[in-house]
C-alpha cells in the first residue's frame, strides 16, 4: 500500500437510499479522472453526467483542490443515487481508472501525515463516529480542535529547563554550569499539580466514553429487574413477586442521567434445584468479573445482608456498591433508593463519587479519554514524580534524562513523536470512506 496512490471509497452505508456518497483523494485527480468527467471548479457544486461501460449516471461533484482540501490532496466526491449495485459500479469503473480502494481510516491518516489534522484530533473524530450515547458525543466534540491549552503551557514550563539540563551534562564541567534541582521543583510544581488534576479528569471520562458496566445483584426479589428498568428507561426485564423470575443475564446500553450506562441484570443468586435457573445462577460470576463497579441490592426490610450473597460477592469486595432498596418502607443509612418510584438521586450521587471521582459528566469534557492518552498522562505523571524526588548534587545526568523522558511523553502524546504501531491501532477504527 502507498500513501501515494489515489484512493477511493464510499461514505455512505451501502444501503438503498435516496443519495450516496463517493469520495476520491490524490494527487492531480483531473487527469486521473478525465476518462469519466472534466471536474467542476472548486468548490462548486455542479451537475456531471458520469459515462461509462453502458452506465449513464447524473451525479453532483464537488472538487476541493490541494492543499485546501480533507486530505491536503485533491478531493473529488461524487453524490449519486443511493443504489448499492450502482455505487458498486461505479467504484469498479474507479479501479480501473487506477483508483484503488482506501483502507479504513486512510483519508483521515493522509490528512495526519498532511498536517490537516493532529493525532488527538483524529481520535476525537473515531471516538465522535463510535458514540452512542449524547454525553459520548459531547465528549468526542469537545476534545476536537485545537491542542488542549494546558499541554502547551507545559511545554513551555519544560521546555527552557531542558535545554538546560542537557548544557549541564555537556558543558558543565568545562563551562561550570550547574542545574538547580530546587529551582526546577518548585517551578515544575504548578505542572505536576496540573498533570494530577487532568489524570482525574481522564479516567473519568475514560468510564464514560466507553460506558460504565454495572451489575445488578442481590437475593431475589431484591429489586434488580425494578431498578434495571428504571435505569434503562423502559421495560427490559420481566418484574414479579415470584422468586426466580430472571434466569439468565440481562445486558442493555443506555445513558442516565449522563451517565453511559452497561448494565446487566442477573438471576437473583440463591440455592435453587430448577436446572434453567441454576444456568443462569453460574453465568453470574464471569459478569462480576467484567464490571466496573457490583450494585448489591439490599432491600431495606432486610436487617443483615443475606449469608450467600456475601459469600458470592466476597471475591469481589473491592468493587461493590450496597444499594438499600425499598427505601420508602424504613428509613437505612447509606445509598437508599426507591427504584419503583424513580427515587434514584442517592445512587446517582454515589456512582459519580466512586467512579468519576466526584466528577459531573460535564467537568470531564475536553479531558483526554483514549486509552493510549490515559496510559501516557500516567506515565507523565509519574515521571515528574520522579524529579520531584531527586535532591541537590545530585548528578546532572538524573534530571536530564527524566526531562527528556517528559518531552518525548508530550511529544507521544500530541503525535509529534509518531509511532506506527499506534497510528494503525487509531486509524483501523475509523471507517473505510473516512
Amino acid at each position: 500500500m502507498s500513501i501515494t496512490d489515489p484512493i477511493c471509497a464510499p461514505a455512505t452505508p451501502l444501503l438503498p437510499s435516496a443519495v450516496a456518497l463517493v469520495r476520491v483523494s490524490g494527487q492531480g485527480l483531473g487527469e486521473c479522472l478525465a476518462p469519466l468527467l472534466t471536474l467542476p471548479e472548486p468548490r462548486i457544486a455542479t451537475l456531471r453526467t458520469l459515462r461509462w461501460e453502458g452506465f449513464r449516471e447524473r451525479a453532483l461533484v464537488l472538487f476541493f483542490p490541494a492543499p485546501a482540501s480533507y486530505t491536503g490532496e485533491d478531493v473529488v466526491e461524487f453524490q449519486v443515487h443511493g443504489n448499492p449495485r450502482l455505487v458498486q459500479r461505479l467504484l469498479s469503473r474507479l479501479g480501473d481508472l487506477g483508483i484503488r480502494p482506501a483502507e479504513p481510516g486512510e483519508f483521515t491518516r493522509r490528512a495526519l501525515m498532511n498536517g490537516k489534522l493532529a493525532l488527538l484530533e483524529v481520535e476525537a473524530l473515531r471516538d465522535l463516529m463510535a458514540a452512542e450515547t449524547d454525553t459520548q458525543i459531547r465528549l468526542a466534540q469537545a476534545r476536537a480542535g485545537a491542542l488542549p491549552p494546558w499541554i502547551g503551557w507545559a511545554r513551555g514550563v519544560l521546555a527552557p529547563w531542558v535545554a538546560r539540563a542537557e548544557a549541564a551534562v555537556d558543558y558543565g564541567e568545562d563551562e561550570s554550569i550547574s542545574l538547580d534541582i530546587m529551582g526546577l521543583n518548585k517551578e515544575l510544581a504548578p505542572v505536576r499539580q496540573r498533570f494530577h488534576v487532568e489524570q482525574g479528569r481522564a479516567r473519568a471520562a475514560r468510564h464514560l466514553q466507553d460506558g460504565l458496566r454495572l451489575a445488578l445483584v442481590g437475593r431475589p426479589n431484591a429489586g434488580k429487574s425494578t431498578l434495571f428498568n428504571a435505569l434503562a428507561g423502559e421495560d427490559r426485564a420481566i418484574v414479579t413477586d415470584i422468586p426466580g423470575t430472571t434466569r439468565d443475564v440481562l445486558e442493555v446500553r443506555c445513558e442516565w442521567r449522563g451517565l453511559p450506562l452497561r448494565l446487566y441484570d442477573t438471576a437473583g443468586l440463591r440455592a435453587t434445584e430448577d436446572p434453567v435457573e441454576r444456568l443462569g445462577v453460574a453465568r453470574v460470576r464471569p459478569v462480576l468479573e467484567g464490571v466496573d463497579l457490583i450494585l448489591h441490592l439490599w432491600p431495606s426490610q432486610d436487617p443483615d445482608p443475606d449469608p450467600m450473597m456475601d459469600e458470592a460477592l466476597a471475591p469481589f469486595r473491592g468493587k461493590v456498591l450496597d444499594v438499600r432498596t425499598f427505601a420508602d418502607l424504613g428509613g437505612v443509612p447509606g445509598v437508599a433508593i426507591a427504584a419503583h418510584q424513580g427515587d434514584l438521586d442517592a445512587l446517582e450521587a454515589a456512582l459519580k463519587a466512586r467512579i468519576l471521582g466526584g466528577l459531573a459528566p460535564e467537568a470531564c469534557l475536553g479531558a483526554l479519554a483514549t486509552e493510549r492518552q490515559v496510559r501516557l498522562l500516567g506515565d507523565l505523571v509519574h515521571q515528574l514524580e520522579l524529579l520531584s524526588d531527586l535532591g541537590p548534587g545530585c548528578p546532572p545526568e538524573l534530571p536530564a534524562s527524566l526531562l527528556q523522558g517528559a518531552w518525548g511523553l508530550l511529544t507521544r502524546l500530541t503525535g509529534e513523536d509518531r509511532v506506527e504501531t499506534t497510528l494503525d491501532e487509531v486509524f483501523s477504527g475509523l471507517c473505510l470512506g473516512k
